[in-house]
């Protein structure tokens, strides 16, 4: 196989690339290296371009295609413009996606639908595209942007847990699939960043559960407003993400995953191979209000006799 081009060679694709851990890493990449050719994909046309001006300006060759991840047919083509624009594309950053929260027996089915069109299909549909180029030039990377959620579920993350699982299957049979085409692919599972996540998971609870506070969830719907508290003092900022995707990217030989979490490691070495699943359970019911709920409805039940 011939050797992989150095990363100031190459183009590089990153979706989601208007705001937080995406616009993180298109500015470390332009800053850092000199002559990169970066083609950006988000939603937001303006905060888009906002993002491109700062990398044309750091010395970086820009292309901007406004997506939405959830329509395959604009997924499909973003990879042509950027094959249109540039010739190839040599590493692709699946980054774009959000948490939908909320109790899974609320979550409507459109919503439903969503959350795994933007986490799943639009990243499946964008690396499809771009394979057969990859192949042809004679490798490349493939970066899925997962969680620390991909690997442990919890309560009203089931639907963002369940797509960020399937993202990290299909990352795990597309490594062995296109090892022999030198063809490169890893997982970065970030714990709690200091992002909008938290802001868009509450609008997403608003839009898909009608009258939460009507439910027998409400008192887990009310601890929900206070996570981003709960997780600040151990989250990390989008460039300290971005910092972890450089080196995925850069690596001679990439790790399947790289954790990018605070103790995230132990964490999951603790919950998933040491600690009794009901003891981890019980963790995570406490951390999202679960048990409230429980008292909520003892009391309501009780109440009603």
């Amino acid at each position: 196989m011939p050797d992989f081009p150095a990363l100031s060679e190459q183009v590089v694709l990153i979706t989601g690339a208007s705001t937080g851990i995406g616009a993180a890493l298109a500015q470390v990449l332009a800053q850092r290296f000199l002559g990169i050719r970066l083609v950006l994909a988000a939603r937001n046309s303006e905060k888009l371009e906002a993002v491109a001006t700062y990398c044309s300006k750091a010395g970086a060759e820009v292309l901007v295609v406004p997506t939405d991840m959830s329509k395959v047919e604009q997924v499909e083509a973003l990879a042509s413009i950027a094959l249109e624009g540039f010739g190839r594309v040599d590493a692709l950053v699946n980054n774009a996606g959000y948490g939908q929260m909320g109790p899974i027996e609320l979550v409507p089915a459109e919503a439903a639908r969503r959350q795994f069109e933007v986490n799943v299909l639009g990243p499946l549909a964008l690396s499809r595209a771009l394979i057969p180029v990859m192949r042809n030039s004679g490798g490349g990377r493939i970066i899925n942007i997962s969680s620390i959620g991909g690997r442990v579920a919890f309560p009203f993350g089931g639907l963002y847990s369940a797509s960020k699982f399937a993202l990290e299957s299909l990352s795990d049979a597309l490594r062995m699939e296109l090892e022999p085409f030198n063809i490169k692919v890893s997982l970065i599972e970030p714990g709690p960043v200091s992002t909008d996540f938290f802001d868009v998971a509450a609008q997403g609870v608003e839009q898909a559960v009608t009258n939460p506070e009507n439910t027998p969830y409400r008192a887990a719907f009310e601890n929900l407003k206070g996570l981003q508290d709960k997780t600040s003092s151990r989250a990390w900022t989008s460039e300290r993400v971005a910092e972890v995707i450089v080196r995925s990217l850069t690596d001679t030989n990439p790790k399947p995953r790289y954790t990018a979490a605070t103790g995230g490691k132990i964490l999951l070495f603790l919950m998933t191979k040491v600690l009794p699943t009901k003891v981890v359970d019980r963790f995570w019911q406490r951390f999202y209000g679960i048990d409230l709920v429980a008292k909520d409805w003892q009391e309501k039940v009780v109440g009603n006799k």
